[in-house]
């Protein structure tokens, strides 16, 4: 332990010296940048988080008998002190604009149980991070400056996934491109591994949809097929307007393409609960929202006004 602590300091220690602003002037801050970069440093706690509890709650021993190759569980530790780096970058961007960054949240992975239940785990979370940065990219673009910052931390988020992706036998690479998400949608898909925050962010919450099946195999082989039924639920007495009982409601899935997601009729299964078929085309991670709209939004459409309740998580390969 006191060698893992060391080796942490001194990882965190080099690439503190080493990131991009060190050597430019310290960008002034839109109020869509404070926005952007304030949800950036609550993800990145997240997955710093989640990513030291990857390295300090299992031993070497157990990812060698789980199938991970050897020196897996350093490089986990190696990526918790990466997220330490990020954090510590976007809140001194965010102090030197006066701007105090919102303190740690208590959070819960009760789905990481061993290290394949983990790397699956962060697999999910971390696509949602990339997800954010991606949305969060057109928000920065008159601040050359901090849209580099973000593009840089951007990459290394990706190499994470791939790493961890390719250490329970999934695909590194299971898309053309990856899906980006707006900032409500990222908020609230961290919001089911958030306890209780001491300051949380002026973000809407949204009704929860929930998916039930299919949870496919950790190793995400094979890849759910297209025709595959997908079940969610949810609660209608939680939804932010009216719907009358037997109105037809659709499945927006958001993969890859965030201009155009496909809508899927809900075939009811009962009060608060309903099927859809996972469409061609889709593959990876979808991002799934409950509407009575049956096409034609796109993701911001989707997120002002067309979401009842979502998004969840659908990892398909």
């Amino acid at each position: 332990m006191y060698r893992n602590i060391l080796l942490s300091c001194t990882l965190i220690a080099d690439l503190l010296s080493a990131h991009p602003l060190e050597k430019k002037a310290v960008p002034t801050l839109s109020q869509n940048d404070t926005n952007t970069l304030q949800l950036a440093h609550y993800l990145e706690l997240l997955e710093l988080n989640l990513y030291t509890g990857g390295c300090n709650n299992f031993t070497d021993a157990q990812y060698t008998s789980a199938g991970f190759p050897t020196g897996f569980r350093e490089n986990v530790c190696v990526i918790a002190g990466h997220e330490q780096v990020h954090a510590d970058t976007i809140a001194s961007i965010l102090e030197a604009n006066g701007v105090t960054p919102l303190p740690a949240c208590t959070y819960a992975f009760p789905q990481s149980v061993d290290p394949k239940s983990f790397v699956s785990l962060a697999n999910m979370i971390t696509t949602v991070g990339i997800g954010a940065y991606l949305g969060g990219s057109e928000l920065l673009s008159d601040n050359p400056t901090l849209e580099e910052a973000s593009a840089s931390i951007l990459t290394v988020e990706a190499r994470h996934d791939s790493y961890l992706r390719a250490g329970i036998g999934a695909s590194p690479f299971p898309t053309n491109f990856d899906t980006g998400l707006s900032a409500t949608w990222a908020f609230n898909l961290a919001q089911m591994f958030v306890v209780s925050c001491p300051q949380q962010l002026p973000i809407i919450t949204l009704p929860k949809l929930n998916l039930v099946a299919p949870i496919p195999p950790q190793n995400l082989q094979p890849p759910v097929p297209a025709g595959t039924v997908v079940a969610f639920s949810w609660d209608p007495s939680t939804f932010f307007v009216p719907v009358a009982p037997g109105t037809q409601l659709y499945i927006a899935m958001v993969n890859q393409n965030v201009s155009a997601p496909i809508f899927q009729p809900v075939t009811s299964t009962g009060t608060g609960q309903g099927t859809v078929e996972v469409p061609e085309g889709v593959n990876g991670t979808a991002f799934a929202a409950l509407t009575t709209f049956s096409g034609g939004l796109n993701l911001d459409q989707l997120t002002q006004f067309g979401t009842l309740a979502g998004p969840a998580e659908v990892v398909l390969s």
